[in-house]
Protein backbone atom coordinates (compact mmCIF):
# COMPACT_ATOMS: atom_id res chain seq x y z
CA UNK A 1 0.00 0.00 0.00
CA UNK A 2 1.60 3.39 -1.00
CA UNK A 3 1.51 5.87 1.42
CA UNK A 4 0.37 8.67 -1.01
CA UNK A 5 -1.49 6.67 -3.78
CA UNK A 6 -3.27 9.38 -6.04
CA UNK A 7 -1.14 11.76 -8.13
CA UNK A 8 -1.93 15.31 -7.20
CA UNK A 9 -2.18 18.04 -9.62
CA UNK A 10 0.02 20.94 -9.08
CA UNK A 11 -2.47 23.43 -8.98
CA UNK A 12 -3.81 21.13 -5.69
CA UNK A 13 -0.41 20.44 -4.26
CA UNK A 14 0.55 24.01 -3.93
CA UNK A 15 -2.91 24.77 -2.42
CA UNK A 16 -2.14 22.48 0.27
CA UNK A 17 1.15 24.18 0.96
CA UNK A 18 1.36 27.55 3.06
CA UNK A 19 -0.94 30.38 2.33
CA UNK A 20 -0.20 32.86 0.08
CA UNK A 21 -0.04 35.81 2.29
CA UNK A 22 2.82 38.00 3.79
CA UNK A 23 4.92 36.69 6.23
CA UNK A 24 4.35 39.33 8.47
CA UNK A 25 0.82 38.57 9.15
CA UNK A 26 0.99 34.47 9.13
CA UNK A 27 3.63 34.89 12.02
CA UNK A 28 0.87 37.89 14.30
CA UNK A 29 -2.22 35.25 13.56
CA UNK A 30 0.47 32.74 14.91
CA UNK A 31 1.34 34.69 18.01
CA UNK A 32 -2.13 35.86 19.00
CA UNK A 33 -2.99 32.07 18.34
CA UNK A 34 -0.45 31.64 21.25
CA UNK A 35 -1.23 34.04 23.04
CA UNK A 36 -5.28 33.52 23.10
CA UNK A 37 -4.49 29.23 24.01
CA UNK A 38 -1.97 30.69 26.95
CA UNK A 39 -3.60 33.71 28.26
CA UNK A 40 -5.07 31.52 31.53
CA UNK A 41 -1.75 30.46 32.71
CA UNK A 42 0.79 31.58 35.31
CA UNK A 43 3.41 33.05 32.44
CA UNK A 44 0.34 34.76 30.53
CA UNK A 45 -1.33 36.48 33.61
CA UNK A 46 1.90 37.42 34.89
CA UNK A 47 2.83 39.28 31.61
CA UNK A 48 -0.59 40.45 30.93
CA UNK A 49 -1.53 38.53 27.61
CA UNK A 50 -4.90 40.17 27.37
CA UNK A 51 -3.55 43.13 27.18
CA UNK A 52 -1.13 42.67 24.24
CA UNK A 53 -3.61 40.70 22.56
CA UNK A 54 -5.57 44.05 22.58
CA UNK A 55 -2.84 45.99 21.12
CA UNK A 56 -3.01 47.57 17.58
CA UNK A 57 0.62 46.44 17.18
CA UNK A 58 0.94 42.83 19.03
CA UNK A 59 4.46 41.80 18.26
CA UNK A 60 5.79 44.99 19.67
CA UNK A 61 3.67 45.25 22.39
CA UNK A 62 4.63 41.67 22.66
CA UNK A 63 8.53 42.38 22.94
CA UNK A 64 7.75 45.27 25.48
CA UNK A 65 6.24 43.08 28.03
CA UNK A 66 7.50 39.57 27.83
CA UNK A 67 11.38 39.32 28.57
CA UNK A 68 14.23 36.90 26.76
CA UNK A 69 14.55 33.84 28.67
CA UNK A 70 17.45 30.88 27.91
CA UNK A 71 16.42 27.64 29.33
CA UNK A 72 18.15 28.26 32.75
CA UNK A 73 16.11 31.21 33.23
CA UNK A 74 13.09 29.88 32.30
CA UNK A 75 13.61 26.88 33.79
CA UNK A 76 14.41 28.46 37.21
CA UNK A 77 11.40 30.43 37.27
CA UNK A 78 8.67 28.45 35.15
CA UNK A 79 9.63 25.09 33.39
CA UNK A 80 10.66 23.61 37.15
CA UNK A 81 6.87 23.82 38.05
CA UNK A 82 5.84 21.42 35.40
CA UNK A 83 8.19 19.17 36.25
CA UNK A 84 6.59 19.13 39.77
CA UNK A 85 3.16 18.26 38.41
CA UNK A 86 1.67 21.61 38.35
CA UNK A 87 -1.15 22.22 35.57
CA UNK A 88 -1.08 25.79 33.32
CA UNK A 89 2.06 26.96 34.12
CA UNK A 90 3.44 28.42 30.73
CA UNK A 91 1.17 26.53 28.46
CA UNK A 92 -2.73 24.97 29.53
CA UNK A 93 -2.93 21.73 31.16
CA UNK A 94 -0.42 19.55 32.62
CA UNK A 95 3.03 18.80 30.68
CA UNK A 96 3.24 14.91 30.52
CA UNK A 97 5.88 14.62 28.29
CA UNK A 98 9.46 15.89 28.07
CA UNK A 99 12.12 15.76 25.57
CA UNK A 100 15.86 15.35 27.47
CA UNK A 101 18.34 17.83 25.50
CA UNK A 102 21.72 18.58 26.29
CA UNK A 103 22.57 19.98 22.77
CA UNK A 104 26.14 19.66 21.95
CA UNK A 105 27.56 21.69 24.96
CA UNK A 106 26.46 21.68 27.95
CA UNK A 107 26.49 18.58 29.94
CA UNK A 108 23.22 18.49 32.06
CA UNK A 109 20.34 17.20 30.39
CA UNK A 110 17.96 20.12 29.58
CA UNK A 111 14.13 18.96 30.47
CA UNK A 112 11.81 20.91 27.42
CA UNK A 113 8.46 20.41 27.51
CA UNK A 114 6.58 18.49 25.29
CA UNK A 115 2.80 18.67 24.62
CA UNK A 116 -0.02 17.09 22.33
CA UNK A 117 -0.41 20.88 20.77
CA UNK A 118 3.85 21.31 19.67
CA UNK A 119 3.67 17.34 18.28
CA UNK A 120 0.83 17.98 16.23
CA UNK A 121 1.64 21.33 14.62
CA UNK A 122 5.01 19.46 13.86
CA UNK A 123 2.83 16.44 12.46
CA UNK A 124 1.04 19.61 9.98
CA UNK A 125 4.55 20.79 8.99
CA UNK A 126 5.75 16.99 8.28
CA UNK A 127 2.88 16.33 6.14
CA UNK A 128 3.42 19.69 4.32
CA UNK A 129 6.71 18.91 3.28
CA UNK A 130 5.81 15.19 2.31
CA UNK A 131 3.02 16.82 0.12
CA UNK A 132 6.30 19.05 -1.47
CA UNK A 133 7.78 15.70 -2.53
CA UNK A 134 5.07 15.60 -5.42
CA UNK A 135 6.76 18.73 -6.58
CA UNK A 136 10.46 17.64 -7.17
CA UNK A 137 11.56 16.75 -10.51
CA UNK A 138 12.81 13.12 -11.19
CA UNK A 139 11.98 11.98 -7.88
CA UNK A 140 10.56 8.35 -7.48
CA UNK A 141 7.70 8.78 -5.71
CA UNK A 142 6.81 5.15 -5.25
CA UNK A 143 9.68 5.02 -2.90
CA UNK A 144 7.26 7.40 -0.53
CA UNK A 145 4.88 3.99 -0.44
CA UNK A 146 8.22 1.64 1.12
CA UNK A 147 9.02 1.51 4.57
CA UNK A 148 10.60 4.35 6.47
CA UNK A 149 13.88 3.63 8.93
CA UNK A 150 13.85 5.82 11.34
CA UNK A 151 16.96 5.79 13.59
CA UNK A 152 16.42 7.83 16.71
CA UNK A 153 16.28 7.22 20.60
CA UNK A 154 14.51 4.91 22.72
CA UNK A 155 10.50 5.10 23.28
CA UNK A 156 11.30 3.24 26.61
CA UNK A 157 10.71 6.65 28.32
CA UNK A 158 11.85 7.28 31.48
CA UNK A 159 9.34 7.81 34.28
CA UNK A 160 9.65 10.78 36.77
CA UNK A 161 6.57 11.82 38.91
CA UNK A 162 3.48 12.10 36.39
CA UNK A 163 5.84 12.59 33.61
CA UNK A 164 7.79 10.36 30.77
CA UNK A 165 11.19 11.98 29.63
CA UNK A 166 13.72 10.71 26.97
CA UNK A 167 14.95 11.55 23.68
CA UNK A 168 12.30 14.14 21.28
CA UNK A 169 12.92 11.08 18.51
CA UNK A 170 11.81 8.66 21.13
CA UNK A 171 8.55 10.32 21.91
CA UNK A 172 7.93 10.68 18.52
CA UNK A 173 8.32 7.09 17.51
CA UNK A 174 6.28 6.43 20.73
CA UNK A 175 3.46 8.32 19.66
CA UNK A 176 3.49 7.62 15.73
CA UNK A 177 -0.07 7.80 14.15
CA UNK A 178 -1.68 4.46 13.66
CA UNK A 179 -2.17 4.93 9.45
CA UNK A 180 1.65 5.44 9.80
CA UNK A 181 2.74 2.59 11.94
CA UNK A 182 2.82 -0.15 8.99
CA UNK A 183 5.44 1.91 7.25
CA UNK A 184 7.47 2.54 10.17
CA UNK A 185 10.77 1.19 11.08
CA UNK A 186 12.60 -0.42 12.67
CA UNK A 187 8.90 -1.36 14.47
CA UNK A 188 8.24 -0.65 17.87
CA UNK A 189 9.62 -3.37 19.85
CA UNK A 190 13.55 -2.46 18.39
CA UNK A 191 12.35 1.11 19.20
CA UNK A 192 12.21 0.43 22.93
CA UNK A 193 15.72 -0.52 22.82
CA UNK A 194 17.77 1.60 25.37
CA UNK A 195 21.55 0.31 24.57
CA UNK A 196 22.65 1.66 20.85
CA UNK A 197 24.67 -1.39 20.11
CA UNK A 198 22.07 -3.76 20.55
CA UNK A 199 19.46 -1.09 18.66
CA UNK A 200 21.93 -1.08 15.50
CA UNK A 201 22.43 -5.01 15.65
CA UNK A 202 18.44 -5.66 15.80
CA UNK A 203 18.59 -3.65 12.74
CA UNK A 204 21.41 -4.95 10.98
CA UNK A 205 19.59 -8.49 11.95
CA UNK A 206 15.92 -7.32 10.33
CA UNK A 207 17.03 -5.28 7.41
CA UNK A 208 16.68 -8.18 4.27
CA UNK A 209 12.98 -7.99 5.61
CA UNK A 210 12.19 -4.50 5.18
CA UNK A 211 12.16 -2.62 1.68
CA UNK A 212 13.15 0.55 2.57
CA UNK A 213 12.51 3.57 0.48
CA UNK A 214 13.67 6.78 3.53
CA UNK A 215 15.67 6.85 5.76
CA UNK A 216 15.72 9.67 8.68
CA UNK A 217 18.13 10.46 10.77
CA UNK A 218 21.23 12.37 12.22
CA UNK A 219 23.87 11.79 9.12
CA UNK A 220 26.55 9.42 11.50
CA UNK A 221 24.25 6.95 12.77
CA UNK A 222 22.62 6.70 9.55
CA UNK A 223 26.17 6.12 7.90
CA UNK A 224 27.36 3.94 10.45
CA UNK A 225 23.57 1.46 10.05
CA UNK A 226 24.66 1.40 6.51
CA UNK A 227 27.77 0.40 6.69
CA UNK A 228 27.61 -2.51 9.37
CA UNK A 229 24.39 -4.02 6.79
CA UNK A 230 26.99 -3.88 4.03
CA UNK A 231 29.73 -5.70 5.91
CA UNK A 232 27.27 -8.30 7.91
CA UNK A 233 25.75 -9.45 4.45
CA UNK A 234 29.40 -8.50 2.24
CA UNK A 235 27.00 -6.18 0.07
CA UNK A 236 28.25 -3.63 -2.29
CA UNK A 237 26.26 -0.88 -1.53
CA UNK A 238 22.98 -0.69 0.16
CA UNK A 239 21.18 -0.79 -2.64
CA UNK A 240 21.83 -4.58 -3.10
CA UNK A 241 19.44 -4.72 0.44
CA UNK A 242 17.31 -2.27 -0.52
CA UNK A 243 16.29 -1.31 -3.81
CA UNK A 244 14.14 1.28 -3.47
CA UNK A 245 15.93 3.60 -1.11
CA UNK A 246 15.69 6.70 -2.73
CA UNK A 247 15.78 9.61 0.21
CA UNK A 248 17.47 10.54 3.25
CA UNK A 249 16.17 13.36 5.66
CA UNK A 250 18.61 14.40 7.91
CA UNK A 251 18.88 17.48 9.72
CA UNK A 252 20.69 19.08 13.40
CA UNK A 253 24.34 19.21 11.72
CA UNK A 254 25.52 20.44 8.00
CA UNK A 255 25.37 17.48 5.58
CA UNK A 256 28.21 18.24 3.34
CA UNK A 257 30.97 16.77 5.62
CA UNK A 258 29.64 13.19 5.66
CA UNK A 259 28.27 13.46 1.50
CA UNK A 260 31.50 11.99 0.54
CA UNK A 261 31.43 8.85 2.83
CA UNK A 262 27.73 8.28 1.78
CA UNK A 263 28.31 8.18 -2.03
CA UNK A 264 30.55 4.84 -1.29
CA UNK A 265 27.77 3.61 0.14
CA UNK A 266 25.39 3.87 -2.70
CA UNK A 267 24.80 2.50 -6.06
CA UNK A 268 22.42 5.85 -7.33
CA UNK A 269 21.98 9.37 -5.94
CA UNK A 270 19.59 9.78 -3.01
CA UNK A 271 17.67 12.85 -2.55
CA UNK A 272 18.62 14.45 0.17
CA UNK A 273 15.87 16.27 2.08
CA UNK A 274 16.97 18.85 5.20
CA UNK A 275 15.26 19.40 7.99
CA UNK A 276 15.45 21.85 11.30
CA UNK A 277 13.16 19.93 13.98
CA UNK A 278 14.42 20.85 17.31
CA UNK A 279 13.52 19.72 20.43
CA UNK A 280 11.43 22.62 20.68
CA UNK A 281 9.83 22.39 17.66
CA UNK A 282 9.62 21.88 13.75
CA UNK A 283 11.69 25.12 12.80
CA UNK A 284 11.97 24.45 8.87
CA UNK A 285 12.40 22.27 6.01
CA UNK A 286 13.62 21.89 2.59
CA UNK A 287 10.38 22.16 0.38
CA UNK A 288 11.35 21.73 -3.22
CA UNK A 289 14.57 19.86 -4.59
CA UNK A 290 18.41 21.98 -4.77
CA UNK A 291 16.74 24.67 -2.91
CA UNK A 292 20.12 26.84 -1.18
CA UNK A 293 17.60 26.66 2.40
CA UNK A 294 14.73 25.49 4.39
CA UNK A 295 11.48 27.16 4.59
CA UNK A 296 10.66 28.47 8.35
CA UNK A 297 7.36 27.07 9.55
CA UNK A 298 5.83 30.36 10.00
CA UNK A 299 1.81 29.70 9.59
CA UNK A 300 1.60 27.11 12.08
CA UNK A 301 2.82 26.73 16.09
CA UNK A 302 6.07 28.80 16.03
CA UNK A 303 6.39 32.31 16.85
CA UNK A 304 10.00 33.26 15.20
CA UNK A 305 12.08 36.57 16.86
CA UNK A 306 15.28 37.10 15.53
CA UNK A 307 18.13 39.00 17.09
CA UNK A 308 21.65 40.03 15.08
CA UNK A 309 24.48 37.78 16.11
CA UNK A 310 27.08 40.80 16.53
CA UNK A 311 29.48 42.06 19.01
CA UNK A 312 26.75 44.55 20.10
CA UNK A 313 24.20 41.47 21.18
CA UNK A 314 26.27 38.81 22.56
CA UNK A 315 29.78 38.83 24.54
CA UNK A 316 32.51 36.76 23.69
CA UNK A 317 30.85 33.51 25.14
CA UNK A 318 27.96 33.50 23.10
CA UNK A 319 25.49 34.94 25.82
CA UNK A 320 22.88 37.47 24.75
CA UNK A 321 22.89 41.21 26.16
CA UNK A 322 20.47 42.47 28.35
CA UNK A 323 19.11 44.53 26.00
CA UNK A 324 19.29 43.05 22.27
CA UNK A 325 18.09 44.56 19.37
CA UNK A 326 15.06 42.38 17.93
CA UNK A 327 13.72 42.04 14.96
CA UNK A 328 10.36 40.32 13.49
CA UNK A 329 10.56 38.37 10.46
CA UNK A 330 9.76 41.04 8.45
CA UNK A 331 12.61 42.99 9.38
CA UNK A 332 15.55 40.39 8.54
CA UNK A 333 17.51 41.12 6.27
CA UNK A 334 19.81 38.71 3.71
CA UNK A 335 23.36 37.81 4.36
CA UNK A 336 23.34 38.28 7.91
CA UNK A 337 23.45 36.19 10.87
CA UNK A 338 20.91 35.72 13.61
CA UNK A 339 20.03 34.23 16.90
CA UNK A 340 16.36 32.76 16.69
CA UNK A 341 13.57 33.35 19.98
CA UNK A 342 11.21 30.82 19.41
CA UNK A 343 7.69 31.15 21.47
CA UNK A 344 5.74 27.92 20.71
CA UNK A 345 2.56 25.80 21.75
CA UNK A 346 4.60 23.82 24.41
CA UNK A 347 5.21 27.12 26.95
CA UNK A 348 8.12 28.57 25.28
CA UNK A 349 8.38 32.19 25.18
CA UNK A 350 10.87 34.80 23.69
CA UNK A 351 13.16 31.28 23.82
CA UNK A 352 16.63 31.35 22.65
CA UNK A 353 17.35 27.98 20.97
CA UNK A 354 20.93 28.86 20.81
CA UNK A 355 21.27 28.27 17.08
CA UNK A 356 22.30 30.86 14.73
CA UNK A 357 20.99 30.67 10.98
CA UNK A 358 21.56 33.19 7.92
CA UNK A 359 18.43 34.40 5.21
CA UNK A 360 19.26 33.46 1.42
CA UNK A 361 16.07 33.67 0.44
CA UNK A 362 13.88 36.35 2.25
CA UNK A 363 11.25 36.26 -0.17
CA UNK A 364 10.64 32.96 0.58
CA UNK A 365 11.78 32.86 3.89
CA UNK A 366 14.28 30.44 3.33
CA UNK A 367 17.46 29.86 6.03
CA UNK A 368 20.74 27.78 6.91
CA UNK A 369 21.75 26.98 10.08
CA UNK A 370 25.23 28.77 10.36
CA UNK A 371 25.80 27.64 13.88
CA UNK A 372 25.13 27.93 17.66
CA UNK A 373 25.97 31.06 19.77
CA UNK A 374 28.20 29.42 22.06
CA UNK A 375 29.76 27.42 19.00
CA UNK A 376 31.79 30.13 17.34
CA UNK A 377 35.68 31.45 18.11
CA UNK A 378 36.59 34.65 18.71
CA UNK A 379 39.59 34.34 20.58
CA UNK A 380 41.23 38.04 19.33
CA UNK A 381 38.09 39.22 17.27
CA UNK A 382 38.64 36.34 14.44
CA UNK A 383 34.24 35.93 14.18
CA UNK A 384 34.91 32.00 13.12
CA UNK A 385 31.57 30.34 12.85
CA UNK A 386 30.68 26.98 12.18
CA UNK A 387 29.18 27.63 8.52
CA UNK A 388 32.94 29.27 7.99
CA UNK A 389 34.76 25.98 9.48
CA UNK A 390 32.08 23.82 7.86
CA UNK A 391 32.78 25.58 4.03
CA UNK A 392 36.65 25.22 4.54
CA UNK A 393 36.33 21.30 4.98
CA UNK A 394 33.99 20.57 2.12
CA UNK A 395 36.18 22.40 -0.12
CA UNK A 396 39.74 20.78 1.56
CA UNK A 397 38.05 17.61 0.91
CA UNK A 398 37.11 18.04 -2.10
CA UNK A 399 40.23 19.67 -3.47
CA UNK A 400 42.47 16.36 -2.05
CA UNK A 401 39.43 13.87 -2.48
CA UNK A 402 39.45 12.57 1.12
CA UNK A 403 36.37 12.35 3.43
CA UNK A 404 36.18 14.55 6.75
CA UNK A 405 33.00 12.98 8.41
CA UNK A 406 33.63 14.80 12.34
CA UNK A 407 35.90 17.18 13.35
CA UNK A 408 36.50 19.98 16.08
CA UNK A 409 38.11 23.06 17.28
CA UNK A 410 38.88 24.62 20.09
CA UNK A 411 41.41 28.01 21.03
CA UNK A 412 44.25 27.18 23.41
CA UNK A 413 47.25 29.76 24.35
CA UNK A 414 50.17 29.83 22.20
CA UNK A 415 52.32 32.18 24.68
CA UNK A 416 51.27 35.58 25.15
CA UNK A 417 49.13 35.21 22.11
CA UNK A 418 46.55 32.29 20.73
CA UNK A 419 46.15 29.72 18.26
CA UNK A 420 43.55 27.18 16.92
CA UNK A 421 43.46 23.12 17.76
CA UNK A 422 42.41 20.89 14.95
CA UNK A 423 41.00 17.60 15.61
CA UNK A 424 39.56 15.92 12.26
CA UNK A 425 38.48 12.23 11.56
CA UNK A 426 39.76 10.89 8.53
CA UNK A 427 40.36 6.98 7.77
CA UNK A 428 41.99 8.27 4.25
CA UNK A 429 45.59 8.54 4.29
CA UNK A 430 46.74 11.88 3.95
CA UNK A 431 49.72 14.62 5.21
CA UNK A 432 48.31 16.31 8.51
CA UNK A 433 50.38 19.74 7.86
CA UNK A 434 49.15 19.92 4.20
CA UNK A 435 45.47 19.30 5.75
CA UNK A 436 46.57 22.06 8.15
CA UNK A 437 48.07 24.63 5.76
CA UNK A 438 45.09 23.97 2.99
CA UNK A 439 42.28 24.68 5.51
CA UNK A 440 43.98 27.63 7.48
CA UNK A 441 44.04 29.08 3.64
CA UNK A 442 40.31 28.50 2.79
CA UNK A 443 39.41 30.07 5.82
CA UNK A 444 41.36 33.08 5.16
CA UNK A 445 39.93 33.18 1.96
CA UNK A 446 35.87 32.97 3.54
CA UNK A 447 36.69 35.12 6.41
CA UNK A 448 38.35 38.29 6.10
CA UNK A 449 38.10 38.95 10.39
CA UNK A 450 39.70 35.67 10.28
CA UNK A 451 42.77 36.64 7.48
CA UNK A 452 43.69 39.86 9.62
CA UNK A 453 44.20 38.28 13.07
CA UNK A 454 46.17 35.67 11.30
CA UNK A 455 48.67 38.07 10.57
CA UNK A 456 48.56 39.84 13.91
CA UNK A 457 46.74 37.89 17.60
CA UNK A 458 46.07 34.27 16.04
CA UNK A 459 49.72 33.36 16.13
CA UNK A 460 49.27 29.46 14.51
CA UNK A 461 46.87 26.49 13.50
CA UNK A 462 47.56 22.93 15.04
CA UNK A 463 45.81 19.93 13.29
CA UNK A 464 45.42 16.15 14.68
CA UNK A 465 44.49 13.90 12.50
CA UNK A 466 42.24 11.21 14.50
CA UNK A 467 40.27 7.69 13.46
CA UNK A 468 36.29 8.61 12.73
CA UNK A 469 35.73 5.75 15.59
CA UNK A 470 37.86 7.65 18.68
CA UNK A 471 34.88 10.49 18.06
CA UNK A 472 32.16 8.41 18.26
CA UNK A 473 33.77 6.67 21.18
CA UNK A 474 34.18 10.13 23.09
CA UNK A 475 30.34 10.49 22.48
CA UNK A 476 29.79 6.91 24.18
CA UNK A 477 32.16 7.94 26.89
CA UNK A 478 29.48 10.99 27.37
CA UNK A 479 26.82 8.44 27.11
CA UNK A 480 25.43 10.46 23.95
CA UNK A 481 25.42 7.72 21.65
CA UNK A 482 23.25 7.64 18.74
CA UNK A 483 19.46 8.81 19.04
CA UNK A 484 20.06 13.05 18.05
CA UNK A 485 23.58 13.59 19.96
CA UNK A 486 25.99 15.39 17.15
CA UNK A 487 29.30 15.58 17.67
CA UNK A 488 30.22 19.71 19.19
CA UNK A 489 31.75 21.81 16.16
CA UNK A 490 33.58 24.04 18.91
CA UNK A 491 35.40 22.42 21.84
CA UNK A 492 35.21 25.13 25.13
CA UNK A 493 35.05 24.63 29.13
CA UNK A 494 34.41 21.77 30.36
CA UNK A 495 33.60 19.96 27.21
CA UNK A 496 37.23 20.71 26.23
CA UNK A 497 38.78 19.48 29.41
CA UNK A 498 36.61 16.15 29.17
CA UNK A 499 37.93 15.37 25.20
CA UNK A 500 41.63 16.55 25.67
CA UNK A 501 41.55 13.65 29.05
CA UNK A 502 39.49 11.58 26.69
CA UNK A 503 42.64 11.71 24.07
CA UNK A 504 44.81 10.68 27.24
CA UNK A 505 43.52 7.45 27.45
Amino acid sequence: MALIEISLPRSIAKALRLPARSSKRQQIRVLKKLLKKARFTEFGQAYRFDEILLSKHAGKKFQQQVPIYDYNKIYHEWWHKTLEGKPDICWPGKIKFFALSSGTSESASKYIPITNDLMRGNRIVMIKQMLTLRTYHDIPVKSIGKGWLMLGGSTDLQKGPGYYAGDLSGITAKKVPFWFSPFYKPGKKIARTKDWNKKIEAIVAEAPNWDIGFVVGVPAWIQMCMEKIIERYNLNTIHDMWPNLAFFVHGGVSFEPYKKGFEKLVAKPLTYIETYLASEGFVAYQDRQYARGMRLALSDHIFFEFIPFNDTNFDADGNVSENPEVLMIHEVEEGKDYAILLSTTAGAWRYLIGDTIRFVDKERSEIVITGRTKHFLSLVGEHLSVDNMNKAVQLVSDELNICIPEYTVAGVPHGLFFAHQWWVACDDKTDPDLLRRKIDEKLCELNDDYAVERKSALKEVYLTILPESRFMEFLQHKGKIGGQHKFPRVMKGKMYEEWTRFLEL
